[in-house]
């Protein structure tokens, strides 16, 4: 933190004032906008919409950008309910021609079956929009800026099931983008895990379980047989790994022999080296079931890995003196918590922040308690979130010294990350 407070300082002298001042502008923005940001959160959150399929909350992000004429907003952008908003550049002094500098700001709206948005993303869409809103309003006050600065939301789908960031990354949604943040909701500040999701299917054969048992080759033993394996391969897990799951489908009726039953299993590592020794150990408990039961198994993995988040100390450390001005605490990260997130993908293409953000309920995620508060209690904490974001931003468009570090932490954290990879 020293060294990026020093950088801040060296700024500050370069242009004196601004960053305060451009702020003070985007703080006094996001709160004009409040009642705007928060109908548009509570719409999101009245409607709740499976991953892939967020035609409401799409369309009603869509709408919110294009009331605002000076931003260039592409629907359907390259996924079906994914969007584009861009505005500017402005600032810089090179002349024509000279390469903007790209901060993105991502949104979420995906819920989850059955309790809606029990994690919150009606909040990170409604904090993405609103640090954009808000940064929009700082860059229209200060055009004097070291170079031409420009800013993209990305409304990105399905993180909860399909990981549509991912889709992103591959269609070239990040290639323009130098920046980019986001913020989940939480109970405090707190790191995500790589994850991996598979199906595991077993064929067998039907019979009548009372008058034929001989003639049947029984899936839902198999299935049983599986999870039991995965319960018994926990005792040898590192702690922090998780393996857990459910049966699916585990038959028709009680005296027909079950011909076909199938599995989904979440697992999760701290780095994404661990997780290919994770899935050979699932994979044997999956194939051991087959082979003890005869049946035919067929294993999957329908969604994209997950990455580990990838760490970048000078946003963190940037972020956290923005959160602390404007009144956030930053507790112990909790030992015991573990989740999942597409945008530790993306942390690998682009250097980017991803914090976490009480919002003023003890409640879990995934609960519906957690929901409830996401639909009331949750607008200062959101808000708030927003403003840190923004004024992050800020302090790097407005510093060369700074932008230098934040790349230079994206490419040592690589570089790390490829040498423990190394054979």
């Amino acid at each position: 933190m020293v060294i990026t407070c020093q950088v801040l300082l060296k700024c500050s002298a370069t242009f004196p004032g601004k960053p305060p001042t451009m702020k003070d502008a985007l703080q006094l923005c996001v709160d004009a906008h409040k009642d705007e940001l928060h109908s548009l959160s509570r719409d999101i959150w009245t409607r709740p919409e499976l991953a892939g399929d967020e035609t409401h909350a799409h369309d009603r992000l869509v709408r919110f950008f294009s009331q605002d004429q000076t931003w260039t907003v592409d629907g359907h952008y390259k996924l079906p309910t994914a969007f584009r908003a861009s505005w500017g550049p402005v600032g810089g002094g090179g002349g024509e021609g000279e390469p903007a500098l790209n901060v993105g700001f991502l949104c979420e709206y995906d819920a989850l079956p059955g309790i809606g948005h029990g994690c919150g993303h009606n909040l990170i869409a409604e904090a993405g929009a609103a640090a954009a809103v808000g940064l929009k309003a700082a860059l229209q006050i200060h055009t004097e800026l070291p170079v031409p600065v420009k800013i993209t939301v990305l409304g990105t789908p399905a993180e909860e099931d399909i990981g549509g960031k991912i889709d992103l990354i591959n269609a070239g949604a990040f290639s323009d983008v130098d920046l980019v943040f986001m913020a989940h909701p939480a109970q405090q500040d707190v790191s995500f895990l790589p994850c991996v999701a598979v199906s595991v299917k077993y064929h067998g054969k039907a019979s009548h379980a009372s008058a034929y048992p001989w003639e049947g080759v029984n899936a839902l033993d198999a299935a049983v047989l599986a999870y039991n394996n995965l319960s018994a391969l926990r005792q040898q897990l590192k702690p922090e790994w998780r393996l857990h799951g459910i049966i699916k489908h585990g038959g028709v009726k009680p005296n027909i022999i079950p011909a076909y039953t199938e599995l989904e299993f979440y697992m999760r590592t701290p780095q994404i080296r661990d997780l290919c020794n994770l899935k050979a150990k699932a994979e044997a408990c999956f194939r051991a079931a087959a082979v003890a039961t005869g049946c035919q198994v067929e294993i999957s993995y329908p969604t994209h890995d997950y990455y580990d988040i990838l760490p970048n100390t000078a946003l963190a450390n940037l972020y956290e003196n923005n959160g602390k001005a404007l009144g956030i605490q930053f507790p112990e990260q909790p030992a015991n918590f573990s989740g999942s997130t597409d945008f530790g993908n993306v942390s690998y293409e682009v250097p980017g922040i991803h914090p976490f953000f009480y919002i003023g309920t003890d409640a879990l995620n995934h609960t519906e308690e957690y929901t409830e508060a996401a639909g009331t209690a949750a607008q200062l904490f959101t808000l708030r979130t927003a403003k840190a974001l923004a004024m992050t931003a800020v302090d790097v468009v407005c510093c060369p010294a700074l932008l230098q570090q934040v790349r230079e932490d994206f490419r040592l954290a690589k570089l790390k990350l490829e040498k423990l990879l190394a054979p």
